[in-house]
């Protein structure tokens, strides 16, 4: 008896969630050096990946990073701390698509690429800030990726991938971020996920 097409198009698709660990060095690097003292910061994260016959792949992305800082200003190139407590936290949505490469010598390995589009909240609070230095907005930006998942067994894998981000019109309208000209909130990632799914 013949399988119905519709059938065989379900088997193909499989849902796969995942949980990741980022650490992105952003682009904004005076601004976050001097509010934070680095530019390297940690998200955490998760998602869902919908995969087409193992090749075409879809992927939901919500991560989140909370930092503590101090509100800053800057004068005549130099920088000075106010020694103001601030809280930043920047929660990303992010939806890409791409393609899997499957290699017969190394089916362990499975090489991806992918880009896509996201969603960004950015909020910035102090306990004594003054009117209009509190942040909350939203902005779009672009992703795009590529890595290669390790096939640990049939369900399990890790995937280990590059990402760059370009988040424009959340910073540089005013703060330190203005004062250095810089008004990119993206930045280069490196991305360790856990998938559970074939």
């Amino acid at each position: 008896m013949a399988v119905p097409a519709s059938a065989q198009s379900l088997s193909q698709i499989s849902l796969r969630p995942f949980a990741e660990v980022t650490e992105e060095s952003f682009n904004a690097i005076d601004t976050f050096t001097s509010v934070f003292g680095r530019t390297y910061q940690p998200f955490w994260g998760g998602g869902l990946q919908v995969t087409l016959g193992d090749r075409y792949y879809a992927e939901l992305t919500a991560s989140r990073l909370r930092k503590n800082g101090d509100r800053v200003f800057r004068n005549a190139g130099q920088t000075f701390h106010l020694g103001i407590p601030l809280t930043a936290t920047l929660t990303p949505f992010e939806i890409v698509g791409g393609y899997r490469f499957h290699m017969t010598k190394r089916p362990w390995l499975v090489p991806y690429v992918g880009a896509g589009v996201g969603r960004y909240a950015y909020r910035e609070t102090s306990q004594f800030a003054a009117d209009g230095e509190d942040l909350d907005t939203r902005h779009a930006g672009f992703v795009v990726h590529g890595g290669g998942e390790f096939r640990l067994s049939r369900w399990v894998g890790v995937g280990t991938d590059v990402q760059f981000t370009r988040v424009p019109g959340i910073f540089g309208r005013g703060g330190i971020s203005q004062d250095v000209g810089e008004d990119d909130l993206g930045g280069f990632a490196a991305r360790v996920k856990f998938v559970v799914g074939r």
